[in-house]
């Protein structure tokens, strides 16, 4: 079923310029031909690319709905109205609103944060959502954050009770239109900044408020970058142009944070400076996700609002807890999951995979739908059922297979469903599972009709070097390329032919540890939770990426093992 993956080699651009462009920046050629084959192969480009500043940030007032929204938040600021901000449960939606939060209240307001609970309340705007938020004092303003583009029918709800909404958005517009309200800021109804997440949207109204009513010393909206960043990061969005800016910015302020819980957030993750975006994806996120996935979301707004020191600690030992809570959750719906996959008929799981259980975690079927993907390279959902046969799940996808179009064909069999291309939930009966996965399965397949390696594993390689090139020379211009996500993948190395220099160590019984030379240089390498594998018989072509380790005050470049292969020429 997991067919032998793709190596392809990327272009090479053109040396001549690659060594003239590496002389005036005074860069390894190597970082200077990644760069180009990302598309930055002029000066003026290039010189953005590695060096992006806040400067180069356009004029907030560009996305759509901007100017109506900022009309309101002034209105609302100057009569002191009560305002509610109405978030989402995942990091994106978390950090959006304590922004929020923070950026109101600077100004004087005292608004009240709500967050969804996944299992009762469901993700965005509800019904019953709305009437937990607006409990007590009634408010007159509404902002929705990470989500509410697509709610009409709350919309509609929310002005029957005489409360304007605004909403604070990125997600996908439906076909049959959006909420009707004060102002949607939404990217994807304009036609620039798609690849903003929320908090870059808030960040942009954030930035608007202040070029509209400056508030002096009381807000420096650069120390918040950290936010921006977390948000970013976690919610995959694509790396390029202003958000490079933001996360590249951000990860900087989160080196040196003020935010209190921030600082216990990494101190219980273990992070040192400097900060990348693999720790914010893998150590920071996950954790701020746990709360909404296996609780209540609210532990992780409040960690990033409280100004208290040893409040902040036990809400991050707290989320610790519950993000090992997670993992389990996750390996148990997990190794279920896979278990189903043995047993399914073959034209079942031919060009999808479509898993369900009854006592898998709703807040872990997104993790799990994203690890049997890339692992098996087939778009996959797994779905969670209730007691009342009613499953609610989430999807991942390969490149190439649009989940929208696919819930799109099979919307007779659905509930609900939408998201992105490659993310997607959805909500469909127990009872009609069976004629979904049959359904799915079809329409993936004919939409690779023809091609017959569209579901084939394939590894990109950026780069090809020798052993001797993988230095602290490379090292030093290499980190000007991060942050590395999404529309900017860390780059995939290859190295053709090396030799072990020593017999291949076990280490902790999963992973593999090597020394290789060629032509007399040697490296240490590893590759993870590849122990079990059958490797074939040296020389051998390397695939890898390369990172900085720093041990006891000395530096040193890192490999960390891909895939492997037979020597090929």
């Amino acid at each position: 079923m997991i067919s032998e993956p793709q190596w392809l080699l990327a272009e090479v651009p053109d040396a001549v310029r690659v060594q003239a462009l590496a002389t005036e920046f005074e860069l390894s050629p190597l970082a200077i031909q990644l760069a180009m084959q990302r598309g930055f192969g002029d000066q003026e480009t290039l010189a953005k690319f590695l060096h992006p500043r806040l400067q180069d940030l356009s004029d907030p007032f560009g996305l759509p709905g901007m100017q109506a929204t900022i009309n309101r938040l002034l209105q609302a600021i100057d009569k002191k109205e009560e305002v509610v901000i109405y978030g989402d449960y995942d990091v994106d939606g978390v950090s959006s609103t304590a922004l929020l939060n923070l950026l109101l209240s600077a100004y004087g307001l005292k608004p009240r944060s709500f967050l969804p609970q996944r299992l009762s309340e469901g993700y965005g705007l509800s019904v019953g959502g709305l009437e937990k938020a607006i409990e007590g004092t009634p408010p007159t303003l509404l902002i929705a954050a990470d989500c509410g583009t697509n709610s009409r029918a709350e919309a509609d709800c929310l002005r029957e009770k005489n409360i304007d909404l605004l909403v604070l958005d990125h997600h996908e517009p439906a076909q049959e239109g959006v909420a009707d309200c004060i102002a949607i800021v939404n990217p994807k109804l304009g036609d620039d900044f798609h690849y903003l997440c929320t908090a870059g949207v808030v960040f942009k109204v954030a930035h608007a408020l202040l070029k509209a009513r400056p508030l002096d010393n009381k807000f420096d909206l650069r120390e918040h970058l950290d936010l921006v960043a977390l948000g970013t990061v976690a919610d995959i969005v694509p790396l390029v142009d202003e958000n490079r800016i933001l996360v590249r910015r951000g990860l900087q302020q989160l080196d040196r944070t003020s935010n209190p819980g921030l600082r216990a957030l990494k101190t219980i993750s273990g992070l040192r400076p400097p900060c990348d975006a693999v720790d914010v994806g893998f150590k920071i996120g996950p954790r701020l996700n746990a709360a909404g996935r296996v609780n209540t979301a609210q532990d992780a707004l409040d960690l990033l609002l409280s100004p208290d020191a040893l409040e902040c600690k036990n809400l991050a030992d707290k989320l610790d807890h519950l993000n090992r809570e997670r993992q389990t959750l996750e390996q148990k719906a997990r190794e279920q999951a896979e278990a189903q996959i043995v047993d399914l008929p073959a034209e079942e799981k031919e060009f999808a995979l479509v898993l369900a259980g009854d006592d898998w975690h709703p807040g872990v079927v997104g993790i799990v739908a994203s690890r049997l993907m890339r692992k098996y390279h087939l778009p996959t959902f797994i779905i969670a059922c209730d007691e009342k046969g009613l499953g609610k799940g989430s999807g991942r996808s390969v490149e190439g297979i649009s989940l929208v179009k696919a819930l799109d064909h099979c919307r007779d069999l659905l509930e609900a469903g939408g998201g992105h291309d490659q993310a997607a939930g959805l909500s469909v009966r127990k009872d009609k599972l069976a004629a979904f996965r049959k359904k799915f399965n079809a329409y993936v397949g004919q939409q690779g009709a023809g091609d017959e390696e569209f579901l084939t594993p394939k590894i990109h390689l950026d780069i090809e070097a020798r052993l001797e090139q993988i230095n602290l020379n490379l090292l030093d211009s290499y980190e000007l390329l991060r942050p590395f996500g999404k529309g900017n993948p860390q780059p995939v190395f290859l190295t053709r032919g090396v030799q072990l220099k020593n017999e291949m160590r076990v280490l902790k019984e999963k992973h593999l540890k090597f020394l290789f030379v060629q032509d007399g240089c040697t490296h240490d390498a590893i590759y993870f939770n590849a122990a079990e594998l059958e490797l074939p018989r040296a020389p051998w072509d390397i695939a890898y990426t390369i990172d900085r380790n720093e041990y006891r005050g000395r530096v040193s470049v890192s490999i960390m093992i891909q895939a492997i292969r037979a020597a090929e020429g």
